[in-house]
């Protein structure tokens, strides 16, 4: 009679507590769809002087362990993504630097400027323990991989990031072009601009109190208004291919992360 009424007891709770408390594969469930990214493969350009931080020159190693375990933990969400990364940090084909240079050879400098920065942040995100590969425009067998679209896209389907240096590997064109041209060739979602203000102005936030910001802009709004958002050539591109930009602040921590989650920061440049 004791075990009968014990067993009574257990089987009429039993039901009281699955409802007070989730089963645990609800409560993982639930924890998947609060962390799903909004994109499945993002493209993400940075500037060469986002490595350099304050320092204005070079890559300042503090800054781009930073930004390597930020882009960890985006990785970590099983976004696929891909980086293109300027030189600005070293050698810009069209500064001040290269005035009296012929502008050929002053491009393939700042080419291979983006090489440094890419072997830079390879090595920053394997110490986040993140495999990644630099694929180059230029070829140099001994220091990257030569620039292979379907190894481009089989490395993310793998889960390495992939870093694109050497811009487009021609001159006249800049890393902003290259990261229109490379989102496009990896069927990217979206292109993810890091910039050092929180997203697109009709002027300089920093010279101008009064600027209005954009937080939906055409790429035509873009072309005709003269932003300086990226060159003409990529917002053509990205134009004729319908594919999204994103403009957001760097500098602020957690904000690669909330934007690939789909938080509603920065610009978005659309159709």
């Amino acid at each position: 009679m004791g075990a009968f009424f014990i067993g009574f007891i257990a089987r009429a709770r039993h039901p009281r507590d699955s409802w007070r408390k989730p089963s645990a594969s609800l409560r993982e469930a639930s924890a998947l769809t609060m962390t799903s990214p909004a994109f499945k493969r993002v493209l993400l350009k940075l500037s060469g002087e986002a490595l350099a931080a304050n320092q204005g020159f070079g890559i300042e190693t503090a800054r781009i362990h930073e930004i390597a375990a930020e882009l960890a933990d985006v990785h970590k969400l099983g976004v696929q993504l891909a980086i293109v990364v300027g030189g600005g940090n070293f050698f810009r084909g069209v500064a001040d630097q290269a005035r009296e240079m012929d502008r050929v050879s002053a491009d393939h400098m700042g080419m291979l400027a983006t090489v440094i920065n890419a072997l830079a942040l390879q090595d920053a995100l394997e110490k986040q323990k993140v495999y990644t590969r630099v694929q180059t425009a230029i070829e140099m067998n001994q220091v990257a991989e030569p620039f292979i679209r379907r190894r481009a896209i089989r490395h993310l389907e793998k889960g390495r990031v992939v870093i694109f240096a050497g811009g487009t590997g021609n001159p006249y064109f800049s890393t902003d072009t290259a990261a229109s041209l490379r989102a496009m060739e990896i069927k990217a979602d979206a292109i993810l601009k890091a910039t050092k203000v929180d997203g697109i102005y009709d002027a300089d936030p920093m010279k101008v109190k009064d600027a209005k910001k954009f937080a939906d802009i055409t790429y035509m709004e873009v072309l005709k208004l003269g932003l300086k958002v990226m060159d003409s050539t990529a917002i053509s591109l990205c134009k004729d291919n319908n594919l999204p930009i994103i403009v957001f602040n760097l500098n602020q921590h957690g904000n690669i992360r909330r934007v690939v989650s789909g938080e509603k920061i920065g610009s978005r440049v659309g159709a």
